[in-house]
């Protein structure tokens, strides 16, 4: 026991060694952290999934929860409105597109039949919000192409998830109907997102009651908690209820609140302390979350790493060409065009859906989770390699003439 404590806090002064090589480095914590997982858990053995019991997947989620309102309360409503229809073609086609690649190879190389050869594409077919977002903050990204990376890897969660049950239904029912599926998938997001709206303006009326009462810096936390819970138990997406809270509570003045002077007297905003809280258990969170993940990885065959790094390839080219339609115009730089391209790993979403069809007793059940879990690994080290390599001006040239941009070379941000 005293071995794990002293690991515990151990780990918290890695992760910040780690931020701190990021930007000096490039090289992504993320991917540290992943593979300090993989050496204790796959590869040595000294722990394993099971290990940890419900309490793994339950610290994944509220991973996902934290970061998601964390960067929420990041966005600009302004930016968001103006990032709308740019995020829903790169959200839409990019998923269509991944599915399609990742089914089409499951299908010839895997000899996966049809429909587990689906289920394989739409699984892997969004981005990992857990791996996206911190990314997008260290590598200090405009606020519009940061926008767009944001709501696409939330999006692209809930159409993994729907799309996943409704091939499980097809499997188990012999058919689902498009009607419902379509209407499912549209309720999920925007009945979710009125009930984060909602209720981050009604926080924001008893916030200023709420810190009357002692040690109540991490109320708005409980709160999140309680609005993606009760929103999950009503059918919806509980990851696009936690944004649309963290959004609200930053972006009130928005909604004319300001307006009624009753209502104007009650708001109670979040203050810098609040926010830095937030910073801080995204940290400590992604920290665990990331090493969980490495631990949760499992390794197949070489054959099956072979197919999973042609997937892969396949689809960040496939992205590059999606990206320089989209980021087309005169507004987004080489660096964000490039790092847009870049950002489409698969994450802990995806390895949990992997595992439903071999629950479900699906022909190729195991082989569509082992494939999944060598794209996470993939995915996330390609991601990470990109990234570390774009400062050299060899790479920027070659993205420069790949994504259509006429930029000369470009320097990164200074740390802060």
């Amino acid at each position: 026991m005293s071995t794990t404590i002293l690991v515990i806090g151990l780990m918290v002064f890695f992760a910040h060694f780690l931020s701190l090589q990021f930007r000096k480095t490039n090289i992504p914590d993320v991917l540290v952290l992943m593979l300090v997982g993989i050496a204790i858990g796959p590869l040595l053995g000294i722990v394993t999934p099971e290990d940890f019991g419900k309490i793994g997947s339950l610290i994944a989620t509220i991973a996902l929860v934290v970061i998601l309102f964390e960067s929420g309360t990041s966005l600009n409503l302004n930016v968001l409105g103006k990032s709308l229809a740019t995020t829903g073609v790169l959200t839409f086609w990019c998923f269509v597109l991944t599915t399609v690649i990742v089914a089409l190879l499951g299908y010839y190389l895997l000899d996966l039949s049809q429909l587990p050869a689906a289920m394989l594409g739409v699984t892997l077919g969004g981005t990992s919000s857990a791996v996206v977002i911190p990314m997008v903050s260290a590598l200090q990204l405009s606020e519009k192409p940061a926008t767009v990376l944001v709501l696409e890897s939330a999006l692209t969660d809930v159409l993994c998830i729907v799309g996943v049950f409704a091939l499980l239904q097809v499997y188990t029912q012999g058919g689902v109907e498009p009607g419902r599926l379509v209407g499912g998938v549209m309720s999920a997001l925007i009945f979710a997102a009125v009930i984060g709206v909602l209720g981050g303006i009604g926080w924001l009326l008893v916030l200023g009651k709420v810190r009357d009462f002692p040690n109540t810096i991490s109320s708005t936390l409980a709160y999140v908690f309680i609005v993606y819970g009760l929103t999950e138990m009503l059918g919806f997406s509980g990851a696009i209820a936690a944004l649309a809270l963290g959004v609200t509570l930053t972006n009130f003045e928005k909604f004319g609140l300001t307006r009624f002077d009753r209502i104007d007297r009650n708001i109670v905003p979040l203050n810098d302390m609040d926010l830095t809280f937030y910073r801080e258990a995204v940290f400590l969170l992604k920290t665990y979350f990331f090493v969980y993940l490495g631990i949760s990885i499992h390794f197949g065959a070489v054959e099956l790493a072979v197919v999973a790094l042609a997937m892969v390839l396949l689809v960040f080219a496939m992205r590059i060409g999606l990206t320089r339609i989209v980021f087309r115009g005169e507004g987004y730089s080489l660096r964000d065009t490039a790092f847009t391209s870049m950002l489409a790993p698969k994450g802990l979403a995806a390895a949990v859906l992997a595992t439903l069809p071999l629950q479900y007793g699906v022909a190729g059940g195991e082989l569509i989770r082992d494939t999944t879990y060598m794209v996470v690994l993939v995915s996330i080290t390609l991601t990470a390699l990109l990234v570390m390599a774009y400062p050299l001006p060899a790479m920027q040239k070659l993205y420069g003439r790949a994504l259509g941009k006429k930029q000369s070379l470009e320097a990164s941000p200074a740390p802060d």
